[in-house]
């Protein structure tokens, strides 16, 4: 049977504490608790239920402090966990099960996050698959009977377990101001610019929109971005020049994304703008776009109910009172996907 470390960097958890280490004692054959900076009795706490604790100095990067986890780790796989997750008694089951079979050809183990949109701030998703179970001493393995070459793919099994997450308050100051630093410290790869312009149009405010604005003209014209990168930067250009009353900018931007082949997020916001001059019908036009004939690059509303009531209303202003219940209605029997 393998050896699994928990790995966990927490700060003030003390209220949720001893519940995540007592969930996860059955399948942690050691502990590791790096604690970041609390003020609270988090790590006496993670002490007193046979943890190891050390304190890492606060970087501004999430990445240095799961390295420096992992780095305390001695167990043949790591799972890293966060303090606001639980697993269900089956799922705890399934997890005993892993640990007993697990094939040690196996790199990663991906486990379903679920209730991941409560108090979201980036997903689309309820559900989804995340890499959660490391091994910590990687082997390599030589392929292929001549000319062989060495497997450098990890070799990653999708599990079934699933782990309920919790999460306590908004953490989208936090990230923002994160997301924020590292694009003016660094290029950010093509997986974090998504992640940035996503938590900017699901939980963004308009203040975030004005200091990320420069970044986002930058990108929007650089060449090194994917045509997708580029609509997704043309978004936040215009989200926030549509905020600030910069009309030419917000105009240019919405072309160049419509010229790349436009997306739900596109529509809306011109949608915004018609209807805040004004003008309901040339409005519904870009909103209906938004919901039938685009898809949505970031925020999964903005090709779903979001244009859907935007269209209800606009109607309402035309005085068409029956094609505004019907989009009112399409609005509320919209379903967020789960996976």
């Amino acid at each position: 049977m393998i050896k699994i470390s928990l790995c966990m960097i927490v700060k003030n958890e003390q209220k949720n504490m001893a519940e995540i280490l007592n969930n996860l004692k059955p399948i942690a054959d050691e502990m590791i608790v790096v604690d970041t900076g609390s003020a609270d009795d988090t790590a006496e706490i993670a002490r007193s239920l046979g943890a190891q604790v050390f304190t890492f100095s606060w970087t501004g990067s999430f990445a240095d402090a799961r390295n420096f986890a992992f780095s305390k780790a001695s167990g043949d796989y790591i799972y890293s966990a966060d303090a606001d997750e639980r697993l269900d008694e089956e799922n705890l089951q399934r997890f005993l099960c892993l640990k007993e079979c697990m094939d040690p050809q196996i790199d990663i183990v991906q486990m379903y996050y679920r209730n991941q949109l409560q108090g979201n701030t980036v997903y689309n998703f309820d559900r989804e698959l995340r890499p959660k179970l490391f091994k910590r001493l990687r082997t390599f393995t030589w392929l292929e009977p001549v000319h062989e070459q060495v497997r450098l793919d990890p070799l990653v099994f999708d599990s079934e377990i699933e782990i309920d997450h919790f999460p306590e308050g908004d953490h989208a100051s936090r990230d923002l101001a994160a997301f924020l630093r590292a694009s003016r410290e660094q290029a950010l790869s093509p997986r974090l610019f998504s992640l940035y312009a996503r938590e900017l149009m699901i939980a963004g405010r308009e203040s975030d929109f004005r200091e990320a604005l420069p970044f986002f003209e930058k990108e929007a014209n650089a060449e090194g971005r994917s045509v997708d990168e580029v609509k997704q930067a043309c978004v936040i250009v215009c989200h926030a020049a549509r905020l600030l009353r910069k009309e030419r900018t917000f105009f240019q931007y919405a072309l160049k994304n419509v010229a790349a082949g436009g997306c739900s997020e596109m529509c809306c916001e011109l949608g915004e703008f018609y209807l805040e001059e004004g003008q309901p019908k040339e409005a519904a036009l870009w909103f209906y776009n938004a919901a039938y004939e685009t898809e949505p690059l970031l925020d999964v509303h903005r090709g779903g109910d979001l244009p859907l009531r935007r269209l209800s209303e606009c109607y309402a202003l035309m005085g068409e009172e029956e094609q505004a219940h019907a989009y009112a209605d399409a609005a509320g029997a919209w379903k967020m996907p789960q996976q």
